[in-house]
This record gives structure tokens, C-alpha cells and sequence, in this order.
């Protein structure tokens, strides 16, 4: 049985939905415990949901969900040390860029201009070609990666329209916190910084930044369209989003629930994966109609591939994963 406990408390007369559930939950039952910075309309909710749907059909125990919504339980970066002790939140949908001050590997999988296409980017995730990442990860950060959901394409999203490269020289704009993602933008002769992803909307309002890069799904869903209505197509990123969950809360869980979380884990993320690639085009087509973003190609795309091989070369070389990342070239 799968029970649901709700982001806010409804009264029924003097008693709350909380407390109804209370009541029915047995000293057996399992609770996972799962956040989300966007409501639930958004790919990562709707996973999560998935997620905790395929748990329950594999499992013959009592289990129930406590999903978060709205970033109630902070941003990305909070859920890591949450995911660590095991405290708050048991699993999660995040950008590997937030893990990457305890797996210095990990934004590899992440980094721009990694995958030539959706189906390159499929492959990969498929494959099992990163493994080795995801070992990095639990040694390193006792978090497991259960799935991989993403598929998002992230643009550039501005103040002004940037058209080619003379217009994006100098360009201030928010990157992740992940090394790689700055030294990738400033080989395209940006002028990037990390911002904590709740401040850039007031970034871009107040003209710390001019702009940032993200994917339709999210820009739509918060609002940033109002600041950075100028959507330039450089389709940098095919978004990787691993479903990950606190190793230590993984190892509490009784054997046959575990088995039940690693094959909703992976079914999931392929339910994600196709589910956000989807939705992409739709999301900023709908922003298009509502006149809410202004949308250009970017002129002279290809020069951008070659700026950055070199980088990418040297950040792998760098971490030991030279033939890791021609693994994944040659998916």
C-alpha cells in the first residue's frame, strides 16, 4: 500500500489530513522522504511521483511517500548534506553540479556541449557507461544513483538579445557552481559567476547578471521569462538528472524494498527521460504563444563545439577520466 502524505495540512473539521494518516499508518510502514524545488507540474515532481508509484507495484510492504514541493525543504545544494545524514530527505531529483564538492568527477555527466543529440544522450545514460561516476559518488558522498531522469535543453535566457559571439563576449551570466560550467563559458568568451539558483531571478532584476543558461521546463515554471524574456538557442546541455537517495538511508531499508527502489529507480528515470525531452519543446512553445520569451538561433554554433574540446580534454584529463569521456563520445 502506498500512502501519500500531503504538502499542506487540509482541516477537516477539527481534525487534519495529517493526522488522518497518522492513523492509518502502521508501526511497519516505511516512510521515504522526497523534495522538489518545483510544484507539481513540473518533469522532476511528476518522476518523483512515478517513482513512488513503481516502488509500491514492487514492494509487498506498507510505504509512504512524503514528497515536499516547491523548495519547502530549501534548493539543490541543502539536499546534499540532507542526503549525506540522512536527515529531511531520503531521495531526490538534482543537477550533478550541486554534488560536486564532494564527487569533483561527477559534473562530467553534466558538462555543456557533451552530447551531439537526444539519441547520443540516450545511449549514454542507458549504457552503463557511468558507472564509474556513480561509484565516485557513494565512495566520496554516500549517495546512491538509482536513475537517470533529464533531457531538458538548456539555452541561454537574457536581459537582451544575444545573437552571435561578438554579443555573448563579455556576457555576465549565472552558471552552476561546478567548475567545469565556468571554465565552458568562459571558453565561449562569457563572463560567468555562481549564483545560488534562488537568487537569479533578483540577480537579473538588478543587473548583478545579465542572464543565465536553463532549460524551458524551469523557466517557465519560475516565471524567470519576466526578467530574461530573450531565449538564444545554443542547445549547450542535454540535461542530466540523476534520481539519487542517501546511501544510508538506502542500507536501513529492509532487502525486499531496496530491490523495489533500484527497479523503480531505473524504470523511473527512463519514464522521466522521455517525459521531459518531450515536454521541452512544448513548455517553450507555450511561453512563445504567451509572448513571454523572444526565441533566435545562436549564429556560427559549430565555432562554440570546437572552442571547447580543448577544456573538456583538460578537465577529464585532469580527473583521470580521459577515457571515461571518450566512453561517452563514442556511445
Amino acid at each position: 500500500m502506498t500512502i501519500y502524505t500531503s504538502l499542506k495540512s487540509i482541516a477537516i473539521g477539527a481534525v487534519s489530513a495529517t493526522a488522518l494518516l497518522a492513523s492509518v499508518v502502521s508501526a511497519d510502514t516505511v516512510t521515504l522522504r522526497g523534495a522538489s524545488m518545483f510544484d507539481e507540474n513540473h518533469a522532476f515532481t511528476k518522476t518523483m511521483i512515478e517513482f513512488a508509484d513503481l516502488v509500491a507495484e514492487n514492494y509487498d510492504g506498507d510505504v509512504e511517500f512524503d514528497l515536499r514541493l516547491n523548495g519547502e525543504l530549501g534548493v539543490e545544494s541543502d539536499y546534499v548534506t540532507f542526503l549525506q545524514q540522512s536527515v529531511a530527505i531520503d531521495y531526490t531529483i538534482m543537477a550533478p553540479s550541486n554534488m560536486a564538492t564532494f564527487a569533483p568527477s561527477i559534473p562530467l555527466m553534466d558538462m555543456p556541449f557533451l552530447f551531439r543529440d537526444l539519441d547520443h544522450w540516450d545511449a549514454a545514460l542507458s549504457s552503463g557507461v557511468m558507472a564509474p561516476l556513480e561509484a565516485e559518488l557513494l565512495e566520496k558522498a554516500d549517495i546512491m544513483i538509482i536513475g537517470y531522469t533529464g533531457g531538458g535543453v538548456r539555452n541561454l535566457a537574457s536581459a537582451a538579445p544575444i545573437a552571435n559571439l561578438d554579443e555573448l563576449t563579455g556576457h555576465k551570466m549565472r552558471v552552476m557552481g561546478a567548475p567545469i560550467q565556468a571554465q565552458i563559458f568562459s571558453a565561449i568568451q562569457a563572463a560567468p559567476s555562481a549564483i545560488a539558483y534562488n537568487e537569479v531571478y533578483n540577480a537579473i532584476q538588478t543587473g548583478v547578471i545579465a542572464g543565465f543558461e536553463n532549460e524551458a521546463a524551469s523557466i517557465q515554471n519560475l516565471k524567470f521569462y519576466e526578467v530574461a524574456p530573450h531565449i538564444t538557442l545554443t542547445r549547450h546541455t542535454i540535461t542530466v538528472r540523476p534520481i539519487v537517495m542517501s546511501g544510508k538511508s538506502f542500507r536501513n531499508l529492509p532487502e525486499d524494498l531496496q530491490a523495489a527502489v533500484l527497479t523503480a529507480g531505473a524504470e523511473a528515470g527512463a519514464f522521466g527521460r522521455n517525459l521531459e525531452s518531450t515536454e521541452d519543446g512544448i513548455k517553450l512553445q507555450e511561453m512563445i504563444d504567451a509572448g513571454q520569451v523572444f526565441v533566435q538561433e545562436f549564429e556560427g554554433r559549430d565555432a562554440l563545439l570546437e572552442m571547447v574540446i580543448p577544456v573538456q580534454d583538460a578537465y577529464a584529463e585532469e580527473l583521470g577520466a580521459t577515457e571515461l569521456l571518450n566512453a561517452i563520445r563514442t556511445q
